[in-house]
């Protein structure tokens, strides 16, 4: 028979864990995300709320990767299709698509549209790989799978200071 805990002692169970991860200590994580194609990495630690896509209202005069704006729970987020930022095509509406509500921490409603959640990845399961001269400033680093794919790092911070990133109007 499973153990029963009491919902009080789960939530300071959990709000014990997050306050460890918001300090740094402990088993670091990162989310892995796709976008067009790419495989990403986000620090916990930088990464906010994940949410499925709502409904977007379209702002008009703003750049084809600005998506439109995005009311979760009566706050307004600026949401941008990471893979139509990236060069790639549109991303699907569809059950797998999420947005990462990555701007919070850094006193932004920013958040990106993504063709879906990869699930929590440990870092020692990569190993760093050289980066590519085109890289933006913003992939902090490129690392590899045991299946050898290729993954690539998002400073959240570096993205949200990005003039490109920021200048939404066309």
């Amino acid at each position: 028979m499973a153990k029963k805990t009491s919902l009080r002692d789960f939530q300071e169970y959990l709000a014990a864990r997050l306050t460890t991860a918001a300090q740094g200590h402990g088993s670091s994580s990162w989310l892995g995300i796709e976008a067009g194609g790419e495989t990403w990495l986000v620090d916990l630690a930088d990464g906010g709320e994940i949410v499925q896509a709502p409904q977007l209202a379209p702002v008009p005069l703003t750049r084809p990767w600005f998506a439109g704006i995005a009311n979760i729970r009566g706050n307004l987020h600026a949401v941008t299709d990471f893979s139509v930022f990236r060069g790639g095509s549109p991303t699907p509406q569809n059950t797998s698509t999420r947005l990462l509500l990555i701007g919070a921490k850094h006193g932004s409603n920013a958040a990106l549209l993504v063709s879906r959640m990869l699930g929590l990845k440990n870092p020692d399961d990569f190993v760093p790989e050289t980066g590519v001269a085109d890289d933006p400033p913003w992939c902090a680093q490129r690392f590899s799978d045991t299946h050898g794919n290729i993954w690539r790092k998002l400073s959240v911070r570096d993205l949200l200071a990005d003039h490109d990133f920021m200048n939404i109007g066309v």
